[in-house]
């Protein structure tokens, strides 16, 4: 590459306080080395072995976790180059819901191994050029390795295939508890006809302190962490009215001044607001409501009518979780006081109240199929099976602390993207780097194949694969450089010989529970299977990611807004420490 120049001084272009980079060292490089350095926070965290990080945000939350998702959202990364990187693995995470980790590692891998190819005098164009065939190339071959697929969506034993992988990098040693606990969800969440609506938002996750992860379970129907608020705490074949607005008496605006002047005229001052209410409270009655759900607040005099006519009322504070409400119940939020038209009304075939742990629960759910047969029928009204409701689910989590939840959640969100991300496209492939070891044999072989400068950077390419092994060997804590080269071999031999107990092919992957020396499994044999699509964006956006940073060749900043920083607050001189 042509060796910049310094100019003399010329006319000024910029305001005042502008930064202008350009060049090798200055641009491409300082790049490189600032994706380095993120990769290195998230790269200890991949895998089953990952370490934990442990951060406190802006807001002095702390988060210990290795969900490099979290990671990288909790963080404030300023260095534009970074930020590209970030860019990616969050648009991965919204694609897929997984793999974040692997693009930020992959991406600075690539970059890296670019930056041997700029100090040997490729060109960026070169380099990028030769990303772009090995990408073409890599994706190619990967729709090849693709060895199963999930046919059966009403089985839980065939969705557990791909949600035992995806939960075992979060929650090792968990993965068969949790992977069933997921896969009973997504199955009864799963539309009857059509698996690509499948809805991930009706999959809830409630998390109850206490107990242990063992002890969590799935609930068919929406779970409230509080109980109602009236003492009736329960109601069957209820239809259910829900209000966005408060179920109170309405306030003024503006200050008012009362006159009282006698004993009588205080006594009938409320009247007229305790006979209102009861108006409204007796009109739900009589239109069958027995069950009302508020978003806002619920007032005192509110709730003594609702406990008169025995209603039970449940507040749901979270906007969210009111939309979610009415998914399940299939009715309308009303915005004002009153009763709800036919169509607007919810219903429900039960609500009750359970005891988990040490805290009381709200669950309002709808009866399977099963449930119905077994019990009678005769009190059901016969529009019930008329209004369109949401089959929503919720896993009630257990555990000894906040965090240990919270990780618990993100494994369990991670399994139910999965399985969305299956319903674009079932194929999968092997999982325990085995896919990324045959990646990288296929596109060193079309490296081979192809003339011209493009070569060398495809062959970067096809190293920058190997990366994935030797991050797993690491944090397992064996030699990385012996595991890669077993695999190495393991690959380039695609048929056994006679006699030998070595396991050669394209689906041998790394065994995580190796001790002391490095050991290959054969990822199908031993049930570790990944998603395709999953593997197919993260490639695709990393690259993606690594070839802007590359093509970048200049750098221009300009001032910060706002006035001077204020000097730090000093305390008198005559202050004690």
């Amino acid at each position: 590459m042509a060796l910049r120049v310094p100019q003399s001084a010329g006319p000024q272009l910029f305001k005042e306080g502008y930064k202008n980079l350009q060049g090798l060292e200055e641009v491409i490089l300082r790049n490189i080395q600032a994706t380095k350095e993120m990769s290195e926070i998230t790269r200890t965290s991949f895998g089953p072995n990952g370490r934990n990080k442990m951060i406190v945000n802006h807001l002095q939350k702390l988060f210990v976790t290795n969900d490099a998702a979290t990671i990288i959202h909790e963080l404030e990364v300023v260095h534009p180059a970074a930020k590209l990187i970030v860019m990616a693995s969050q648009q991965q995470e919204a694609e897929a819901g997984d793999g974040t980790n692997y693009v930020i590692i992959f991406a600075s891998e690539l970059l890296q191994r670019a930056e041997s190819l700029l100090r040997m005098g490729l060109h960026p164009s070169e380099i990028a050029r030769g990303y772009e065939l090995a990408l073409d190339a890599a994706l190619e071959a990967l729709e090849s390795l693709a060895t199963d697929a999930v046919r059966d969506w009403r089985d839980p034993e065939e969705l557990l295939k791909p949600i035992r992988t995806a939960i075992a990098s979060k929650q090792y040693g968990q993965e068969e508890m949790l992977g069933k606990l997921v896969a009973q969800a997504v199955v009864t969440a799963m539309p009857a006809h059509d698996h690509t609506r499948f809805n991930v938002d009706n999959v809830r996750v409630v998390k109850v302190l206490g107990g242990a992860l063992a002890h969590s379970r799935v609930v068919h129907g929406m779970v409230f962490p509080r109980s109602p608020e009236t003492v009736c705490h329960h109601a069957q074949f209820a239809k259910v009215a829900v209000f966005s607005c408060p179920v109170d008496m309405g306030q003024t605006e503006t200050k008012g001044t009362v006159l009282l002047h006698n004993a009588t005229e205080m006594l009938d001052y409320t009247k007229g607001e305790e006979s209102q209410m009861e108006s409204a409270i007796r009109e739900l009655h009589d239109a069958g409501v027995k069950a009302l759900v508020c978003g806002s607040g619920l007032g005192d005099l509110a709730i003594h009518y609702l406990n008169r006519y025995d209603m039970v009322a449940v507040k749901c504070p979270s906007k969210f979780e009111l939309r979610r409400v009415c998914r399940v119940l299939g009715a309308n939020p009303l915005a004002r006081l009153g009763v709800p038209m036919p169509e607007e009304m919810g219903y429900c075939d039960e609500l009750r109240t359970d005891e988990i742990g040490g805290d009381r629960v709200t669950i309002i759910r709808q009866w399977t199929s099963d449930e119905l047969k077994a019990k009678s029928e005769e009190q059901r009204p016969a529009f019930a099976d008329r209004i369109a409701r949401s089959p929503l689910v919720t896993v009630v989590l257990r555990g000894a602390t906040q965090n240990a939840l919270d990780d618990a959640e993100r494994a369990v969100d991670d399994g139910v993207n999965v399985v969305k991300a299956l319903t674009k496209d079932p194929r999968l492939v092997p999982g325990a780097c085995a896919t990324e070891m045959e990646l990288a044999r296929l596109v060193q072989e079309a490296a081979d194949r192809t003339a011209g400068l493009n070569q060398h950077a495809m062959k970067a390419f096809a190293q920058a694969m190997e990366v994935f092994a030797r991050t797993l060997g690491d944090n397992v804590g064996v030699d990385s450089t012996a595991l890669v080269a077993k695999l190495i071999a393991a690959h380039h031999q695609q048929q056994q010989q006679a006699g030998s107990a070595e396991l050669v092919g394209p689906a041998i992957g790394i065994d995580v529970d190796c001790e002391h020396e490095p050991r290959v499994v054969d990822a199908l044999k031993a049930r570790i299977l990944d998603p395709l699509a999953v593997k197919q964006w993260a490639i695709r956006y990393a690259t993606q990611a690594a070839l802007t940073v590359l093509q970048v060749d200049q750098i221009v900043m300009a001032k910060t807004a706002g006035g001077p920083k204020l000097p730090k607050q000093q305390g008198h001189w005559d202050d004690q420490d």
